[in-house]
């Protein structure tokens, strides 16, 4: 599959089969989404990994009863991946203070108007999803319930890495289905570009 390919056909997979990943796939995926730009080349991104009794850990602190409820989410409890990009403003904050970057970079991170640690992170997140895409495989980014920072603690995450939300992988069930969502049509690529001004 080349890229055309696996960006037309990318989606939000919602029902999993129980069936692992290999760890040589799931290998793929990471190293491939590392590959991201990043701003200074800080690389500020990290990847929590949790499968099995660390996927059920993080299912029990985020998962509420009513989330449960929901019914396609039985079928995205299956998933046997799931994968919590971080992002770190300190490292930009430290790379952005070195005598390459002091100079020229712009300024301290407090004066940012957009936070490129957050940007960098979505764009490594970006790249996972295409890359499990192109792999066969299935993936749904999902926003956290619950202040993850008592789950990060006890994963051993240093305290200055926030969540960016969390990614479910794994084979799609025969049966999953897009949302509702989905059948929005996608605008005119002229409704969204805007050459030289609006």
């Amino acid at each position: 599959m080349d890229l055309d390919q696996a960006i037309s056909r990318r989606r939000m997979c919602r029902n999993f089969l129980e069936r692992p990943v290999p760890p040589e796939t799931l290998d793929r995926l990471l190293a491939a989404a590392t590959r991201a730009p990043s701003a200074g080349n800080t690389q500020g991104w990290a990847f929590l990994v949790l499968e099995g009794d660390d996927r059920d850990r993080f299912w029990s602190q985020q998962a509420d009863t009513a989330w449960l409820e929901h019914p396609s989410h039985p079928g995205l409890l299956r998933a046997p991946v799931l994968v919590v990009p971080l992002a770190s403003r300190d490292r930009y904050a430290e790379r952005y203070s070195e005598p390459d970057k002091a100079t020229v970079g712009p300024g301290r991170v407090e004066q940012w108007h957009v936070p490129y640690w957050l940007v960098d992170a979505a764009f490594a997140t970006m790249l996972l999803l295409l890359e499990v895409t192109q792999e066969g495989l299935g993936a749904l980014f999902f926003a956290l319930r619950r202040d993850p920072a008592p789950l990060l603690h006890e994963l051993g995450a240093p305290p200055s890495w926030e969540a960016l939300g969390a990614v479910a992988i794994g084979w799609p069930s025969p049966d999953d289905r897009p949302t509702p969502s989905a059948a929005r049509p996608r605008r005119p690529v002229a409704e969204l570009v805007h050459r030289g001004r609006w």
